[in-house]
């Protein structure tokens, strides 16, 4: 089981633009081999930091109006949002360690 929350199209803005908590946005597809290998990672810094922030996952291809508005073009995409904004963006899998150090402003 995810510690990571699906969102789709229809609940994107409550669970993630009007979220009072910092949000790290998933967006990934099942056929995507880096998204699968980086999955677990945020599953653990969900459970680690989850009194910090939400961790959710977006499939693009069953959204695909959220992924073209933030113009996801390459996935795993790892977007943190705060106040309803893009304030860091990683793209490709990538190391818990390197996640964390990414987003540690907002996380710890």
């Amino acid at each position: 089981m995810s510690n990571a929350k699906a969102v789709t199209d229809a609940t994107f803005k409550a669970e993630v633009l009007e979220n009072s908590k910092p949000v790290i946005v998933d967006f990934w597809a099942e056929w995507c081999g880096p998204c699968r290998m980086v999955a677990p990672v945020l599953d653990e810094i969900a459970a680690e930091y989850g009194d910090k922030v939400d961790v959710v996952k977006v499939n693009v291809e069953e959204s695909g109006d959220t992924a073209m508005e933030y113009g996801i073009t390459s996935i795993p995409a790892i977007y943190l949002f705060k106040d309803g904004q893009v304030v860091k963006k990683s793209v490709g899998a990538r190391p818990k360690q390197a996640l964390i150090a990414d987003f540690e402003e907002y996380i710890k």
